[in-house]
């Protein structure tokens, strides 16, 4: 296959990466997202193949052991992200570029083991009062969850230096159209 290019989203929760990568699934049809999975319960409607592959703690070690994954994280005590080989697989014989929405350490991984056939883009919040207040405004989780998100994500943006580029989300307009110049440029190389 002559197109194995990926292009990797990280960013703290809240920022706006998700919101970012939809709308360039939108704008490029030759992008495909990547499903990662998952041993975390669903949260509001998500589903099964659709937003995650979800599995239980159990399943996705036994997954691990077997090797099912291009990379894979412990984020949090007991819950797990991973990126499924089948699922790169399934992507690149379309003949598409693999799109990933991913978290900090993942994205990394990644970065680190496709190299120059990746783009590595950080997605920022403005500030942490922001990103505390996108947070609460969701409605999805507890507000001890949000301190643990906020202090993780006060963390994860001293790693954003280490990704190709930094997109800082002030405003959405802006965001979209710097990250779909990026991506452009990415696949025109």
């Amino acid at each position: 296959m002559n197109n194995r290019k990926v292009i990797i989203f990280s960013a703290p929760s809240g920022s706006g990466k998700s919101t970012i990568v939809g709308k360039m699934l939108e704008k490029f049809p030759q992008l495909e997202f990547s499903i990662s999975a998952t041993s975390r319960s669903p949260r509001g409607n998500e589903r099964h193949g659709k937003e995650y592959y979800f599995f239980s703690a159990e399943t996705f070690r036994k997954m691990i052991s077997e090797e099912a994954f291009v990379e894979y994280e412990e984020v949090y005590s007991g819950s797990y992200y991973g990126t499924l080989k089948s699922e790169l697989e399934r992507i690149w014989a379309k003949g598409k570029t693999i799109v990933f929405d991913i978290d900090v350490k993942g994205g990394m991984n990644l970065k680190r083991i496709f190299g120059k056939d990746a783009l590595a883009i950080f997605i920022m919040a403005p500030s942490v009062e922001e990103l505390r207040r996108r947070l609460l405004s969701r409605g999805t989780d507890s507000p001890e969850s949000i301190e643990k998100r906020i202090a993780k994500a006060e963390e994860e943006n001293g790693y954003a230096d280490r990704f190709d580029t930094v997109i800082v989300n002030d405003s959405l307009e802006k965001a979209v159209d710097e990250t779909a110049g990026k991506i452009q440029e990415f696949l025109n190389a």
